[in-house]
């Protein structure tokens, strides 16, 4: 399996929660989707609810002081 492939794997059943078997199911549109809905446009800033969306799904682990 190539690099990519790889990432695209990991990014869909650990950010995305599917599974291999739903990875590799998708069309390349759907996929294409999916990556879309991960990241903000091109250029386009991150806005406070995107921020906090991001922190919601990824807390930090360290403990706090």
């Amino acid at each position: 399996m190539s690099a990519r492939w790889r990432a695209w794997l990991q990014t869909a059943v650990l950010r995305l929660g599917l599974s291999p078997s739903e990875f590799w199911a998708l069309s390349l549109a759907e996929w294409r989707a999916l990556l879309a809905a991960l990241a903000p446009a091109s250029g386009e800033a991150l806005d406070r609810a995107g921020l906090e969306a991001l922190r919601a799904a990824y807390p930090d682990k360290r403990s706090s002081p």
